[in-house]
């Protein structure tokens, strides 16, 4: 088998692991959404090994879509990290083979706290299933490693199933994407969420035009504007309508000789989309995308122009 056949085959492995995961979300992953949903602290996720590493990224998951959660090394609560924990958290504890030392020691304490567990497990008998309020089964029928021993697809179950609960949590919190930015503040995303268009928009050397002026004089003012595109205004700069560099083009083979000669308000949309300055980046992109324009124009509550927003402003 070459390299890339190996490489396709632990996909597909892969694939046909988390496959088989579906027959087994029943009534106990109900249940642990539930916990974790009803949850007054927070979500404490806990594992050795592989499974550690699993259970931070699925701890970091769950804080960014709005459940409260942290990872913590069992091995570090016998240390001191005992005392974050609360009578209102929900310990998540996952072990493939639910018989991990480690873990089964840190388990006696979470009881005597009285602290709901969901177990994450490959095996239904082990004893970390049968101590735990409920039980997600994530057991596997083989790696996808060639000597069925390097934690790949089981992994790769456990990943899946942390996901699945923070899914179903952003479904039952009606988290929202402005939710999500507020999470991640320092990210592309957080930007375009939380970035307004009075933010980025274009307030300056705007090329305002008079819907009764001339095309060859409009022409010159939208190229100076450098905007690709002219904003035709009444005197108090309420917005009557929109010419691009397009409508230019198109008139001029309409016209021809003519074209020197026609005005502003011949050829001017007169229902340009316009939008608000605090609306969010990400909506002014939703417009863009949905109307195939590269431009939106600001204006406040009484229709005056304020700005110009293109799609590089969007790009922050």
């Amino acid at each position: 088998m070459t390299v890339r056949e190996q490489g396709i085959q632990c996909i597909r492995d892969e694939a046909q692991a988390l496959q088989e995961l579906i027959p087994k979300m029943d009534e106990q992953f109900d249940r642990a959404v539930e916990l974790c949903f009803r949850c007054h602290g927070k979500v404490i996720v806990t594992g050795v090994g592989k499974s550690g590493h699993i259970g931070a990224k699925i701890a970091a998951t769950l804080s960014s879509t709005g459940t409260p959660a942290f990872y913590v090394n069992p091995l570090d609560v016998f240390h001191g990290d005992l005392g974050v924990m609360t009578g209102d958290d929900v310990v998540l504890a996952i072990s493939n083979s639910g018989q991990t030392d480690e873990l089964l020691r840190f388990i006696p304490m979470v009881l005597q706290m009285q602290i709901p567990i969901i177990a994450m497990t490959g095996n239904p008998q082990s004893l970390l299933a049968k101590y735990a309020d409920c039980h997600l089964d994530v057991g596997v029928s083989h790696e996808a490693d060639p000597m069925n021993l390097a934690p790949t697809s089981s992994a790769t179950a456990q990943l899946a199933m942390g996901d699945a609960i923070a899914v179903a949590l952003i479904g039952k919190r009606n988290f929202q994407p402005r939710d999500f930015a507020q999470f991640h503040p320092g990210g592309e995303l957080g930007r375009r969420l939380l970035t307004t268009a009075q933010d980025v928009m274009r307030t300056t050397d705007l090329p305002t035009l008079d819907a009764g002026m001339t095309l060859g004089k409009a022409i010159i003012l939208v190229s100076k504007g450098k905007l690709g595109l002219g904003v035709a205004t009444d005197a108090e700069l309420r917005v009557e309508g929109l010419i691009t560099d397009g409508d230019i083009r198109r008139a001029m083979e309409r016209w021809q000789a003519e074209f020197f000669s026609r005005t502003v308000g011949d050829i001017m949309t007169r229902h340009p989309k316009t939008v608000r300055p605090e609306t969010k980046i990400a909506d002014i992109q939703q417009v863009m995308n949905k109307y195939k324009i590269h431009s939106v124009l600001v204006t406040d509550k009484q229709g005056r122009l304020l700005g110009v927003v293109d799609h590089y402003a969007c790009m922050i």
